[in-house]
This record gives C-alpha cells, structure tokens and sequence, in this order.
C-alpha cells in the first residue's frame, strides 16, 4: 500500500500547485499584458465609462448603429444563446419578428439586404461586433435620423471597420459601440 499511495500524494500535491497556483497565475500575468490589464478593455466618453469593447450593448434608437439580438438581453451575468435550433417554431418567430422590426426602422432596406447578423442572436449572446454589412445597411437610417450625409456615415463606417488579423484571421468587423461613440462625437 506505501507503494502506491505516497508517490499518490506527492503527484497529487504537485498537481495542485500547478494547476491552482502555477497556471492561473501565468494565465493572469498574460491577462496583464492586454489592453485593460486583464480587466477588460473599457470605453470612455465624456470621461465617462459606457461599457467595454468586447461586450455587446443594446441600442434601439433609429439615431444609432444597432448590434446583433442577444437572446439574454445583453445581460453579461447570464451571457449565452437561446439554444434552439433553426427549425424550432419559436426561433423562427423570433427572427420573423426581427426581420419585420428592422425592415419597419430601415425602409429603404429589402428582406434579401439584412446581414443575417442583424436578425440572429450569437452563441454568448453579447457579440460586440457585427459585418461591416451589417453597418452599412442601417446607414440610411442613422443619418436620416442625425441630419447627416450618408457619404459621412459611410466614411466613419469605414473608419472602424476591423480587417481580418494579418489579413487572414477572422472576417472583417466593425465594434458597434466604439462606432457609435465616434457617431456621438461627430456632433460636436
């Protein structure tokens, strides 16, 4: 029995202090290194915190760029999907229902021009980005909504759309509210 269980307990000791104390601190030493040092990278107007830049936000004013559904109402304490699958009644009520609600505040906008990001929530429910598409396509309304040109939304869209990394990696993106923050600081 001395066989088996002391080198046991040293193994299991040895785990320990790896995997409580070695990794988590090395995880937060990379987590130091980020933008916000491990705490999220926050964004500021005004001076003022408004939220964080991977952390999606609700906007429904027509005078704003609005992000993706979140199926839990953006709450970042709950984050996650609505777990229903494409063919589930329920779900396509959803979408219909948002497809009929950006089509009634986007009137220049056809069923076939909505980025299915617009009218589907993602998997965390607190996507903070959505195409640069999908910003494009409420152009109209934001500046019809500020007195603004589209040219100049179009510009400011362009401004803040994210390339892939190293041109490779991930699509294209444009964070919604770092994009709306730029669209509150135009008015100065």
């Amino acid at each position: 029995m001395k066989t088996y269980l002391l080198p046991s307990l040293k193994l299991t000791l040895i785990l320990i202090v790896i995997t409580a104390g070695i990794y988590p601190l090395a995880i937060a030493g990379v987590g130091k290194l980020t933008p916000g040092h491990g705490d999220g990278e926050t964004l500021t107007y005004k001076g003022r915190v408004v939220g964080y830049a991977l952390e999606g936000q609700k906007f429904t004013k027509d005078e704003y760029f609005w992000g993706r559904p979140s199926a839990v109402d953006y709450n970042a304490a709950g984050s996650g999907g609505s777990n229903k699958g494409p063919s589930n009644p329920d779900y396509l009520k959803d979408v219909e229902k948002r497809i009929e609600d950006f089509l009634k505040h986007n009137p220049g906008v056809t069923r076939a021009q909505i980025p299915v990001e617009m009218v589907t929530a993602s998997g965390s429910g607190l996507d903070p980005d959505i195409s640069p598409a999908g910003a494009q396509v409420q152009v109209a309304r934001v500046a019809k909504a500020r007195g603004l040109s589209a040219d100049q939304l179009t510009k400011l869209v362009d401004e803040h759309t994210e390339k892939p990394m190293f041109g490779l990696f991930g699509p294209s993106k444009v964070n919604v509210l770092k994009l709306n923050i730029a669209l509150e600081e135009l008015k100065k």
